[in-house]
Parts: C-alpha cells; structure tokens; sequence
C-alpha cells in the first residue's frame, strides 16, 4: 500500500544526506506581481519548477490549471537562473514571473536538493496548498516531491513513469522515488503506465492516468510563434545539434569523439550548435577538440527559437530528452547522443537511433537517415490536450 508511513522510512536516509548540517542560505522572495495564471482561490496547487524543460511543461499546464478554475501558486527554485536558460523562457512563453524565486543554483546534487527541500517547505508551510505539483525529474522535482511528503501534502507528478534502466543517471533516480510518493502519476506514454503496472503501483494508493505529452501541447501552441535566432544564417540543409548531458559533457572521451563527429558532418552539411554554458566552458581546452568551420555556435537560444530551429533543420543530433520528443513533433530524424532513451517508442518507430558518443554510430545514423526518410507514426504522445487532462483530474480529485 502507498502510505505515508512507508514512504517516508523509504525516503529517510536519503533526505539525511540531502540536509545534515545544512543552514537556511537564503529567504524566499515572494514576487508582489500577481501571478497572471492566479484566479480567486478555490483548490490552491503549488507548482514547482527550476529547469528549462519545466518551464515549457509549465506554460501549458499554467493555462489549464486557470481555465479549469484552479489557484496556482508558482515556485521557481533557481536550478536555471540566467538569462538564456531562464527569464527568456517566462517572457516568450508569456508565463508570469513566479511567486517565489528560490534562487537555489550551482551546488553539487546533495547540497543543492537538500536547501531546495529546506526551502520548499517553508513556502508550503505559508501557502498551505490542496496540491504540489511537480515535472520531470530534475534535483527541483525531487525536493519538492519530499518537502511534499513530509508535510502530507498530495503530490502530483507530470510525466511519470518513465525509465531508463541506468541508475547511474540522476535524473533516473529523481524520478524513481518522485513516483514513489506520488498520489496522481500523469503518464505521456502507453510505455511510461506500463512501466508503472510492471512496479506495481495498481497495488499502491494512487492513480495512474494516461495523457499525452504536456510539451505536444506546448509545441502546437508556440509553433506559429517561433523565429530564426538573431544573426543565423543559413546557406540550406542544416543539422541542428545540443549537447548538455553530463555523462557526455564531464567524459573527456565521450565528448571529444562526439565533437569529432560533429565536425566531420560539418563537411556534408552546415550544423548549427547552440552551446549549453557546461559544454562552452570545455570546447577546445585540455586537448578538447574545438568546432570546425562548417560549425555555426550559437549562445543559448529561447523556446521560440528552440522550435524554428527544429522546424527548419534536417535532422537533429541531441542527448536532450525533450529534444527528442520535439523531434518527432516536426517530423525531424533524430540521432540521440546516448546510450539509452526513455522515449523508446520513437526507437522502435525508427526515427531515433540511438548512437552513445561513438564517432562512427554516430556518422552511419547520420548516412542511414539521409538515404532513408523514416516514417513518424502519429499519435505517440497524445492529441496536444495533455495540460487539459490533467488540470480536470486535478479539479475533480
């Protein structure tokens, strides 16, 4: 049975590594600006966000949970806090600025989920929500998932259910035990509830509810919104490539064979790269590789951006999880620069192979995709109404 009493023994040692010996870093800074998805009070939902996929999550969620008569409170941990990885995202996605800024940003996994948790439950201990509500798996997802917890206040997760099967990732581990204490598991994919089913969570006291792709929704509504970035030019075909994930950004091997790849398809087709700042900071040092010409680096780019990239490139090479998925949206082949995925539906769909970071799986998915359009067979993440779903079950519950 899902009781409190076993999650919370489940979680112990855990959230003592997260928080022994840690002190208050800072007060939470309520913004005075009303939120603009706020609607008079009646079932009060804290949402907490931190990390660019959330915040493309949250500004389809935000709508519905205002349509659907819900009072959002929103919370803002700080996991990404510049410009180009944060605030740009609130105004083209026209979410509001949160109610709470935590501002909780560059500490090791530990340290940086435990003052998370410390500060989430201060603000649910003041807003005294019906629900916390949490996307992904990030270190944000998971501290607010516990301070939920221990607090007994029911927690709902979007995107449940996922899996990789590598426990060495974090993000693996976040969303795990998010599930675990969740009382509604909101899942993308016929996969994800399997995945459930398969943990025995139709033993546990929660629901389990299919419904689609919160960022299908996001995308079919943003698409006619999206722009070329400042100064791109492109001279035809290009290949669209982000790289982020540390188990290829801290692998000096990993990332020079990928970096490698990258260049030599520079020679067959212009790529455009977007440099996340943890990449950046090792291109071309320490016997790296730097970028070949046919290479054009980019900063960061915003959501707006994000999608005419995608809608105009001819393939994507990627270990961005979201990428992926926004992929398939626009019909895009994609080399996914991982060993596994959790989309494994687009695996077996044959428009994403999975290439790790070998230089030559990665440049023979690249030939394969040139001589061999794939087919995206539709429907795989719902009909682009998943922020809608889950705000009725929210409001009915």
């Amino acid at each position: 049975a899902c009781c409190f009493s076993c999650c919370f023994r489940a979680m112990a040692e855990i959230t003592k590594f997260f928080t022994f010996g840690l002190t208050p870093v800072h007060t939470p800074v309520k913004n005075n600006q009303e939120n603009a998805c706020n609607i008079q009070p009646m079932k009060k939902i804290v949402s907490i966000i931190g990390a660019r996929p959330q915040f493309i999550k949250a500004a389809a969620v935000c709508r519905a949970l205002k349509e659907n008569m819900l009072h959002e409170v929103l919370v803002h941990t700080g996991q990404h806090f510049d410009q180009n990885m944060s605030q740009v995202f609130f105004e083209q996605m026209q979410i509001a600025p949160p109610d709470y800024n935590l501002g909780i940003h560059g500490l090791g996994h530990g340290a940086m989920t435990g003052r998370m948790l410390e500060a989430i439950e201060e603000v649910l201990m003041a807003e005294k929500p019906d629900v916390v509500l949490v996307y992904g798996d990030t270190n944000s997802t998971l501290a607010g998932a516990l301070a939920a917890a221990k607090l007994l206040i029911p927690l709902a997760h979007v995107e449940a259910g996922l899996r990789s099967f590598n426990r060495l990732m974090p993000e693996e581990i976040n969303r795990i035990l998010t599930d675990r204490l969740s009382q509604w598991l909101f899942c993308p994919t016929i996969t994800s509830m399997n995945n459930l089913k398969a943990e025995g969570f139709e033993s546990f006291d929660c629901q389990m509810h299919l419904c689609g792709d919160v960022m299908y929704d996001a995308s079919l509504l943003f698409a006619p919104m999206s722009r070329p970035p400042a100064g791109l030019e492109t001279g035809g075909d290009f290949l669209l490539c982000t790289l982020h994930r540390a188990e290829n950004t801290d692998n000096r091997e990993r990332l020079a064979s990928i970096i490698e790849a990258i260049n030599q398809l520079s020679q067959n087709m212009q790529v455009v790269f977007p440099v996340h700042p943890r990449t950046a900071r090792l291109l071309g040092r320490d016997g790296l590789p730097g970028l070949a010409p046919g290479v054009i680096r980019l900063q960061p780019v915003g959501y707006l951006e994000s999608l005419w990239l995608l809608r105009h490139a001819r393939m994507l090479a990627t270990d961005s999880g979201g990428m992926q998925k926004e992929a398939y949206f626009f019909g895009l082949p994609c080399l996914t620069l991982r060993d596994e995925t959790e989309w494994v539906e687009l695996v077996d769909a044959g428009c994403n192979i999975l290439c790790g970071a070998e230089k030559n799986r990665i440049l023979q998915a690249y030939s394969h995709f040139i001589y061999q359009k794939p087919a995206f067979p539709p429907g795989l993440y719902g009909k682009g109404n998943a922020g809608q779903i889950i705000a009725r079950h929210l409001y009915d519950s």
